[in-house]
């Protein structure tokens, strides 16, 4: 049997990391300390502990964010990378290549949610290009950004 195999890391590609095997305990936690993490609304994560996870380039800068956690992130960009605690270590789901293969099961810390976050997919949708204004700027748009995929040339020359 073939194990799943995961990649992922920060956006310049300064940290990237690899994980073997199924990762069944991925969740959202909307408690005030993950959303300063992430600034964002709430942390999506994924836990680790039941996979072999390696660090490939680099590793994270850590900040003790309590007497129980510490969180990861890119020293060089800021993007936000773990969450480690005495029960293991869990990633950010956006930090992986291809996100769409984790998907939250259950949510944490409800009782910090933002009270517009459950109303967020009733808001209006539409493509990047789609603002008439920003779009001539979009198409000029260079991005710098690590690839969604491992590469032994990066950065960009």
């Amino acid at each position: 049997m073939t194990k799943e195999v995961h990649t992922g890391g920060c956006q310049c590609g300064a940290v990237r990391f690899r994980v073997e095997g199924t990762l069944p305990d991925a969740s959202i936690c909307h408690c005030r300390m993950c959303q300063k993490a992430f600034g964002s609304f709430y942390a999506p994560l994924v836990s680790v502990r039941e996979a072999d996870f390696v660090w490939t380039r680099g590793a994270p800068k850590k900040f003790q964010s309590s007497n129980a956690a510490a969180r990861g992130f890119c020293a060089d960009c800021g993007t936000p990378l773990t969450y480690e605690a005495l029960d293991g270590l869990a990633i950010a789901i956006g930090a992986f290549d291809d996100p769409s293969t984790i998907a939250p099961k259950i949510q944490w810390g409800v009782e910090a949610e933002i009270p517009y976050v459950h109303a967020l997919h009733e808001l209006p949708r539409k493509g990047t290009l789609e603002d008439p204004t920003a779009a001539p700027f979009l198409k000029t748009l260079v991005s710098y950004q690590h690839p969604d995929h491992d590469t032994e040339i990066w950065p960009p020359k």
